[in-house]
């Protein structure tokens, strides 16, 4: 059964932040050079050394301010409304969940998370299925990791990305097949630690 990040045990899921810095993702992971916590970095580092020669991890997106987090969040929760009338606010919170956290216990703002793709030694981006950032409504659901419906090129590259993310200890978001994350409190539910090591952090830290 998929977790959402809306599921009471993640927000249960105590943090003990480990004061890791946010830093700059090095060109080779593409333009944005996007920030998060140290300890993502040298993972996602580390995943890159396993991709076959002329795969790349793009990184798209890594921390997210708090507005920027709501704002999503206000936006999509009025599609889903919009498109499900008589929504409860209980059922209307779990379903915006499916695709953007709740700010309490979202990844993206604690520098946990990546929002990224595979891309070619052209920088073209491989074929995965759905674009970064596709809604389930949009998607029919293939935004969903284990989505059935998909070309086998986009499943061989899904599991590609999960080999060596996974390998490297991050954990994906199930709903989305981009999003992954090391040492948030999704994390931890998920790996069984502890604690979170990462909890909200904006732009005042210190960045290496």
């Amino acid at each position: 059964m998929t977790i959402l990040l809306s599921d009471p045990r993640v927000a249960a899921v105590p943090v003990h932040d480990n004061g890791e810095p946010l830093v700059a993702l090095d060109p080779g992971f593409g333009p944005a050079r996007a920030l998060v916590r140290e300890g993502v970095a040298l993972r996602l580092a580390a995943a890159r050394t396993r991709l076959p020669v002329g795969v790349r991890l793009r990184v798209l997106e890594g921390h997210r301010p708090v507005a920027s987090q709501r704002a999503i969040i206000a936006r999509y929760s009025a599609e889903v409304a919009a498109a499900r009338p008589g929504l409860s606010p209980a059922e209307l919170s779990r379903l915006t969940s499916r695709f953007v956290a709740p700010v309490a216990v979202a990844p993206h703002v604690a520098g946990s998370a990546v929002d990224l793709t595979l891309v070619d030694d052209q920088g073209r981006e491989l074929d995965m299925g759905t674009p970064v950032d596709a809604t389930p409504e949009q998607s029919e659901g293939r935004c969903f990791t284990a989505a059935p419906d998909i070309s086998p090129a986009a499943r061989a590259h899904r599991a590609l990305l999960g080999d060596v993310l996974g390998t490297a200890g991050l954990v994906n978001y199930p709903t989305e097949w981009w999003h992954w994350s090391w040492g948030d409190r999704y994390w931890a539910l998920l790996t069984g630690a502890d604690a979170a090591l990462h909890g909200s952090v904006d732009l005042a830290r210190a960045v290496a």
